[in-house]
């Protein structure tokens, strides 16, 4: 689940390195340097945060996008018309799934897809629900958060790719799949008074795993954009990520660091989370990473002080952020 870490496992068999705040920021853990053959470089059309920060800003306007209500529903039909306003061929999984306090939750997955008849894709993801109560906060944890970096974030991102790359005159080579999972963050807190459930949360890249909006479909690889516009946000290399599709992190972590935003994609290994990664890595077949904050100045809050708060709203949104996740996502994407 996103709120804990799963690391042990990994740990036992040898396959992640976990280094601590200590010794990442003082040098006991070495970033990794990596040396790069000259190759020729296509520039990505520029990418505007501004609008990706507008984007956000209308989601959270919806109010919490919490499963079964009205601003779940009008959310997702707002992400809907925008994707075809940007020229996406759009389809809509309509599904049901029981979520932990049994209640049923009526859910949809929104497919974006460019260039559909390539045979080479990319495919990019976020969710656009939010979590239906503040468990880390306080005060007032039952009430809903606006979720507008877990969440609002990864889909303004999205929304601005799809944006630029509908109005550039040069389109990528590779075909363009976007996925907005439905569910993501209904899943059983730490604390709570119903019997534990097992695979509780991701249940739209649950149910997309399994049934795909296209038969036989295939990527070449996906990235995941999930809490990607906090103020002074770090990237590490997330345990999962790295398990699966090594090489992509790798190649999305040159991108950044030579475009200038070495700030935000830092070469520290993380432990490995369950995210829609997981499920896309693990019963979907396709490698897939997680582009994802890791706090590692606190690994003890490691998704920021804001996360599963009511703290989590515009406030903490940064246009610097937005531009280095975005741009680096773009130049990936033009550079296949």
């Amino acid at each position: 689940m996103k709120n804990k870490l799963i690391a042990l496992a990994l740990l036992a068999a040898g396959s992640l390195t976990v280094y601590s705040c200590d010794s990442a920021e003082k040098g006991g853990a070495k970033q990794t340097t990596v040396e790069e053959a000259e190759t020729h470089v296509v520039n990505a059309p520029e990418f505007n945060a501004d609008t990706a920060y507008a984007l956000i800003e209308r989601q959270v306007a919806f109010g919490p996008r919490v499963p079964n209500t009205q601003a779940h529903y009008a959310t997702g039909e707002w992400i809907i018309q925008k994707l075809r306003e940007y020229g996406a061929e759009v389809k809509v999984q309509n599904f049901q799934m029981r979520a932990f306090d049994g209640k049923m939750l009526n859910l949809r997955n929104i497919v974006a897809s460019y260039n559909p008849q390539a045979a080479n894709r990319v495919l990019l993801a976020a969710h656009w629900d939010t979590r239906p109560f503040a468990d880390k906060d306080e005060q007032d944890q039952k009430k809903p958060i606006d979720g507008a970096n877990d969440g609002a974030s990864g889909v303004g991102v999205l929304l601005e790719i799809a944006r630029t790359i509908h109005a550039a005159e040069q389109k990528p080579e590779i075909g363009v799949d976007m996925i907005f999972f439905d569910g993501e963050d209904y899943g059983q807190p730490d604390e709570s008074e119903y019997p534990v459930m097992q695979d509780s949360w991701c249940l739209g890249s649950q149910y997309w795993s399994k049934n795909k909006h296209v038969s036989n479909y295939r990527a070449n690889y996906g990235i995941l954009l999930d809490m990607v516009g906090a103020e002074n946000a770090k990237f590490a290399r997330e345990g999962t990520s790295m398990q699966y599709a090594k090489e992509i992190v790798d190649k999305v972590w040159k991108a950044g660091n030579r475009l200038g935003y070495s700030d935000y994609f830092k070469y520290v290994n993380a432990p490995a989370i369950t995210d829609d990664h997981s499920y896309v890595n693990a019963w979907g077949n396709i490698r897939m990473i997680d582009i994802i904050e890791y706090n590692m100045s606190n690994p003890d809050d490691y998704f920021g002080p804001y996360h599963h708060r009511h703290t989590d709203n515009m406030d903490v949104i940064s246009r610097n952020t937005l531009k280095a996740v975005g741009q680096t996502v773009l130049h990936v994407l033009y550079n296949e």
